[in-house]
């Protein structure tokens, strides 16, 4: 894809999140190269009560709602974005510096897709070694978490995220991105909140986590895998 002044519209579902969203925006502020490289930052929220979207409004941000669900809501975002390069981006996750001339570069280099790799902000031993393997180009090193950008162009043509899916929107997308295109992981990294972590437990949420993804490679549902992370991990 030539650059002809692409542009990247930022995509960030959020419910409740007003601790988060101001300083992800912050962030987006201080690590953009350009800003002329950046269309639009959409906020989707899926019906907050507190004060994420004035939050969000107060600092720049375009903000729209849905019905909560984060492939509902992402899927609302990119429905609306302008930018030629859609780049989505959970609210507890900082990108590096320079991210947007970096996509644009891969873009322009005719890699559709891609996201970088992920480091947790916690020094936890077991949390590194996991967050070690997304620097492998394999669809199971995937996650939401690492980020996702993609082309508008490549989006509308796999129709977007699957809203059936509940939890593991990220990973069905991609796994959809990976039958298309060859995928891109670059190796800046992106910081990630240890937060899910910290409150259930490290050992205990990543066994969960490897649950699901086997539930999924052994045909689970989408409901079946939402009905498991109900039970084992939004009520912990």
């Amino acid at each position: 894809m030539k650059n002809n002044k692409l542009q990247i519209s930022i995509i960030i579902p959020v419910i409740n999140e007003e601790e988060s969203i101001e300083k992800l925006l912050n962030v987006l502020k201080n690590k953009t190269s350009n800003t002329q490289l950046i269309k639009e930052i959409i906020v989707v929220d899926g019906g907050s009560t507190d004060h994420s979207i004035s939050i969000a409004k107060k600092n720049g941000a375009t903000v729209i709602t849905s019905i909560k669900g984060r492939a509902v809501q992402m899927n609302a975002g990119a429905k609306i974005a302008s930018g030629d390069i859609l780049y989505f981006l959970h609210v507890d996750t900082f990108p590096p510096k320079n991210f947007d001339s970096l996509i644009l570069t891969t873009v322009t280099k005719n890699k559709e897709s891609g996201c970088f790799r992920m480091a947790f902000d916690s020094s936890h031993l077991f949390l590194n070694f996991f967050a070690w393997f997304s620097k492998l180009n394999y669809q199971i090193c995937r996650g939401g978490d690492q980020s996702l950008f993609i082309t508008k162009i490549l989006f509308q043509k796999i129709q977007g995220f699957n809203e059936d899916y509940i939890i593991y929107e990220d990973n069905e997308i991609i796994s959809r991105i990976y039958n298309n295109t060859k995928f891109v992981v670059l190796p800046q990294k992106v910081t990630t909140s240890a937060r899910r972590y910290e409150e259930i437990g490290v050992y205990r949420l990543q066994f969960y986590f490897g649950i699901i993804h086997l539930k999924k490679l052994f045909g689970a549902s989408p409901d079946k895998l939402h009905e498991f992370y109900r039970r084992k991990i939004a009520t912990s």
